[in-house]
């Protein structure tokens, strides 16, 4: 990944996935903090308000070294107040990488385009890369590996949905997803989705029956029914979700030790109960944290051309 963007799931293979997240379970355990990243510096460039998204990047850069630079919508006004371009051409001559947290996708992939240095995909309208690969993580955590581990996702074919349905389908894991009629994971996605999956072994099951969608899963996960952006649709996707709840009732049809994730924030009583949230079961805060560490490893691979190793980082 050495000087490279992340602006989708699929700009890393199957293989460097792995390879990621098993570095990433090392540099947890052993928990140092080091100056590999001194004198580097990361923009966060956010269109769109962030707790976990944010505080991860700023923590696993600061534990690396490095330092971060916050932009929000108001200083930078991007688009409007400056041109994309100009904003990518500037932090360029600025920054050592930039972590973008756009509305639109295009916007991420524009920046990329005119940016001298890495630009990482922080959350767009089509693909959150950085929010799957901490969820690799966790299920790689409680499950001891990817093969033959079974993820059910209940809910809207929305970003996340579509970079966690890709990383999934390339890293063996076999995927299921229940959406209602019209929210979906968009076509193409679904196409390379099963592309991956045919090399990986991976199986892709797409429902409009939650209940299909959880029988015997090892892990059920959900996002909110309405996401930033979509505030004007709130009402009709309350009514179109009902019935797509992670509750006790779906629970039970799942492996009895399947664990629940949520990529937060969440709405408790809507995708999901606060009871099943708050239950043994449960590891969504364990996958919160879990971005820290993820870009961690990713910041150390991007910016330094590293080998990482049990024992912390070194110069290839």
């Amino acid at each position: 990944m050495q000087g490279k963007d992340l602006l989708s799931i699929s700009d890393m293979t199957g293989e460097e996935i792995m390879s990621l997240i098993t570095e990433t379970v090392d540099m947890k355990a052993s928990a140092r903090w080091s100056s590999l990243l001194d004198r580097k510096i990361l923009a966060l460039l956010f269109e769109k308000p962030s707790l976990r998204t944010r505080v991860s990047f700023e923590v696993a850069m600061r534990q690396l070294g490095g330092q971060t630079i916050y932009l929000s919508p108001a200083e930078v006004g991007m688009g409007k107040r400056e041109p994309v371009a100009d904003v990518a051409r500037v932090l360029s001559r600025c920054v050592n990488v930039i972590a973008a947290r756009t509305f639109a996708h295009q916007t991420a992939v524009d920046l990329a385009g005119y940016a001298s240095v890495p630009v990482i995909n922080a959350l767009s309208d089509f693909e959150h890369p950085c929010q799957a690969l901490a969820d690799l993580l966790t299920v790689y955590e409680n499950r001891g590996g990817f093969k033959g581990v079974t993820l059910a996702y209940i809910g809207d074919g929305n970003n996340v949905a579509h970079s966690l349905m890709l990383a999934c389908a390339m890293t063996g894991i076999n995927f299921k997803i229940a959406s209602p009629t019209g929210y979906s994971v968009q076509y193409a996605v679904l196409r390379r989705a099963q592309e991956y999956a045919a090399d990986s072994g991976a199986g892709i099951f797409c429902t409009t029956d939650p209940r299909l969608a959880a029988e015997g899963a090892d892990v059920l996960y959900t996002d909110v029914w309405t996401s930033m952006g979509q505030e004007s649709e709130m009402e009709d996707r309350k009514r179109a979700f009902t019935g797509f709840q992670i509750n006790k009732g779906l629970v039970v049809l799942a492996r009895e030790n399947a664990i629940i994730m949520h990529d937060l924030p969440a709405h408790y009583g809507e995708e999901i109960t606060e009871e099943v949230a708050s239950s043994p079961q449960s590891v969504i805060f364990d996958q919160a944290e879990n971005k820290m560490h993820v870009l961690k490893t990713l910041l150390a691979r991007m910016l330094g051309g590293l080998e990482i190793s049990l024992g912390g980082y070194r110069q290839r």
